[in-house]
């Protein structure tokens, strides 16, 4: 750990960028939506970003890593932002953005069940086992309360398929976040990994929305100001700023402790979407929101105790 030689100042302002900027990036995919198709949009956020990130690093020095290391990166980043940003990306043009981040809030209950290492610690603990039950019952109360308010409209059968598809985003995330933690060489800067990892998924995107039919319907000339206000929010403040704050607290601060985030990002999305779009929410879907944060909550019980002691 290197927390002693990192400013307090900095780390405070690397938490307010994965607690507020994360949250508000859901409604910046929600403007972006108004011209780019999802995996567009996905494909011009990770090739901008990681070649922005890219190319300070080699600016600076540093040199790329083994083919195995860009292979490990690039798979990690396509499971990641492809198969967790990019499917975000995709349900949100169902799924108002206060939805969306409530199911992502998920991510830390499928730590728990697809880290195998670490099985043996977290089922035999009653916290976790207490969080998983309360957790996965907010989840079905909030897919109940969400399908009963959902308006008769010709796009309400996709609401639970939206919900569906960001459930498995929240999966991919996980497991490309664990494929990382257990094969990256971390001997290379977070920089150098970050951009190669926004890279792959940006160009893996691209390929997405070639088979998806995406780009033979996009015209760049049509894309309207919201838009473009929202990719450049999502490559400037989403990736460059906050998911870098994310992997650069990671390795000094304890995961739990980072893991907060997940709370912080449902309220934010909430209100923002409330604030700037009109969306609306229910009491009984809020009330699932409690649910299933008080499930996160036990889960990282234990987490606290350890990192206390």
């Amino acid at each position: 750990m290197r927390s002693e030689n990192s400013p307090q100042w900095l780390v405070i302002l690397a938490f307010l960028a994965i607690y507020i900027v994360w949250g508000t990036t859901y409604m910046a995919i929600a403007f972006g939506l108004k011209g780019f198709p999802p995996f567009v949009l996905t494909a011009f956020r990770g090739v901008i970003a990681g070649c922005i990130l890219l190319i300070w690093c080699l600016a600076r020095g540093e040199r790329l890593p083994n083919t195995g290391t860009i292979s490990n990166a690039s798979i990690s980043g396509i499971l990641m932002l492809v198969g967790g940003t990019g499917l975000v990306t995709w349900a949100e043009q169902y799924v108002n953005s206060g939805y969306a981040a409530i199911i992502m809030a998920t991510e830390p209950f499928f730590f728990l069940l697809l880290d195998k290492k670490e099985w043996g610690s977290y089922f035999s603990n009653k916290w976790v086992l207490g969080g998983l039950v309360i957790g996965f019952t907010g989840i079905v109360l909030f897919f109940h309360y969400t399908q009963a308010a959902a308006p008769e409209t010709k796009d309400a059968g996709m609401l639970l398929t939206g919900n569906l598809v960001l459930l498995l985003g929240a999966i991919l995330w996980v497991v490309g976040s664990l494929y990382a933690k257990y094969k990256l060489d971390h001997s290379h800067s977070n920089t150098l990994t970050t951009g190669l990892q926004l890279l792959a998924a940006g160009l893996f995107s691209g390929l997405t929305a070639l088979f998806t039919g995406e780009w033979a319907d996009f015209n760049i000339n049509t894309v309207p100001l919201p838009a473009w206000g929202g990719l450049l929010y999502l490559i400037t403040m989403g990736s460059l700023v906050a998911y870098m704050a994310f992997t650069w607290l990671i390795t000094i601060r304890p995961p739990a402790l980072v893991s907060t985030h997940t709370y912080v990002n449902p309220v934010v999305a909430i209100l923002i979407g409330w604030a700037f779009a009109n969306e609306q929410i229910s009491l009984l879907q809020i009330m699932a929101l409690l649910v299933i944060l008080a499930g996160v909550l036990f889960t990282n019980v234990p987490n606290y105790k350890l990192s206390r002691v």
